[in-house]
């Protein structure tokens, strides 16, 4: 069988069109069957006759009814595909259908974001493109305007969000995915970003992609969650908005550091903090220091790390959430002192350690935020454990599981699979066993 590629050149010399004037014909069908204005261009047609991009499933519906009498046939993901989500693209409508793509991938648990690798080598290069691009354009005009849409999608982002918050990033992440191609893809494609809504439109669908990468990243898909935030972070580039990027590249750093690359974790965290200086978010700036913090611990740079907490804690103390973003507003004294606890739990530091951790575990409990407090109260365990206490080790250890088993989290279940191995040798202890009997029971390995 001829390769769709080909059959798409095929059909668009029969009929005589130029890929410009294919793209045109697109345009037209789209705005025909919805009213919808797309980015297609000549440049997008050329990569598909390349077989360089599949069309996403949206353009696909526009081409069969283009091609009805004689419709492409597509070949199944293939190997291409590995790469998806990993190009920051300078071209907008090429953007749109990565992200088309992605979540579509995602909501069918496609076979390739399984078996891709998660090379984080990758995030580095979108940053740079991203702070160069926000050098360039620190003088253009950043007004926001609302819209009942705009006002709608962050609605929808601010629900997802307290989801994420209360219940872990593995509870509703594809019914968000579903809701970016369905609804937020189309508006975007249908809208300029150098219009004062249109950019505050590209804002809000960049938020929402940044919540998606960052659920997958909170469930342990890394390889998918890379992919969303660096599109994020592109989107964020087209909304001109400096403290948006900035803490897409904090999630990419906190990504780094976890995933045992602290030097690059850095890089990035650096990279945000540059970007930063454009914009103008307390929230965002103290929490790039403590992931600079984080992965300064994890490379055994004890005094860098203790300055870079200084620092977050002087950018926090100029925090007011209600004038924060809404991205921004879990960036309070639960999470930043849950931060400073693990990089002086990394440092082996453990008096340093419970002392931010039981700040943060209590903030956590007064919020009732069960992932939060599972990963205070492991720092604590963990901290217990260096002290020699395995009575007080055992009771933080216990309390991580009870909270642990409430969300769907793949950082609260490694922090109870850690405090496992760690105990394991103290398994004759009675308050060890009775730990071990909880886990077992609530949150089996």
């Amino acid at each position: 069988m001829t390769a769709w590629n080909e059959q798409l050149r095929q059909r668009r010399i029969e009929r005589g069109l130029t890929q410009e004037e294919l793209a045109a014909e697109l345009a037209r069908v789209a705005w025909e069957q919805n009213r919808e204005r797309i980015g297609v261009d000549a440049a997008m047609v050329s990569k598909w006759e390349r077989g360089q991009k599949q069309p996403s499933p949206s353009y696909r519906r526009l081409l069969a009814a283009l091609f009805v009498t004689d419709p492409l046939s597509f070949d199944e993901p293939s190997e291409d595909l590995q790469r998806l989500g990993l190009e920051y693209t300078p071209s907008i409508p090429d953007t749109l259908e990565t992200v088309d793509q992605l979540g579509q991938a995602d909501i069918k648990r496609r076979t390739f974001l399984k078996t891709a690798l998660f090379a984080v080598a990758a995030s580095i290069g979108p940053s740079r493109d991203w702070l160069l691009a926000t050098l360039e354009e620190a003088t253009s005009p950043t007004r926001k305007v609302t819209s009942d849409q705009v006002d709608a999608i962050r609605r929808m982002f601010g629900f997802f969000q307290e989801l994420d918050v209360m219940r872990g990033g593995g509870h509703a992440r594809q019914q968000l995915a579903a809701y970016l191609t369905s609804t937020v893809t189309p508006l975007l494609r249908s809208n300029d970003a150098s219009t004062d809504a249109g950019r505050t439109l590209y804002e809000a669908g960049a938020e929402q992609l940044y919540l998606i990468g960052w659920m997958a990243f909170d469930d342990g898909e890394h390889v998918l969650a890379q992919r969303y935030l660096i599109q994020a972070l592109r989107l964020s580039h087209e909304a001109r908005s400096p403290e948006l990027g900035a803490h897409v590249l904090a999630g990419l750093s906190d990504q780094a550091t976890l995933t045992g690359h602290p030097d690059q974790g850095l890089q990035l965290a650096r990279a945000g903090r540059a970007g930063l200086r454009h914009g103008r978010s307390p929230a965002c700036l103290a929490d790039l220091w403590a992931l600079q913090a984080r992965a300064e611990a994890a490379l055994g740079d004890g005094q860098a790390a203790a300055y870079s907490i200084l620092e977050s804690e002087r950018a926090a103390g100029a925090i007011h959430l209600p004038e924060e973003p809404e991205w921004a507003r879990f960036i309070d004294a639960a999470y930043l002192n849950g931060e400073y606890g693990h990089a002086f739990r990394d440092l082996d530091q453990p008096e340093e350690a419970t002392r931010f951790a039981t700040r943060s575990a209590a903030e956590a409990q007064r919020q009732s935020r069960a992932r939060r407090g599972s990963l205070a109260h492991a720092t604590l365990a963990r901290a217990a454990l260096a002290n020699h206490d395995l009575q007080a080790a055992a009771t933080e250890a216990a309390s991580t599981v009870r909270l642990a088993a409430t969300v769907r989290s793949s950082r609260s279940a490694d922090a109870v699979a850690d405090l496992r191995h760690r105990l394991s040798a103290h398994r004759d202890s009675h308050p060890v066993a009775d730990f071990f009997d909880l886990a077992d029971t609530l949150l089996p390995a």
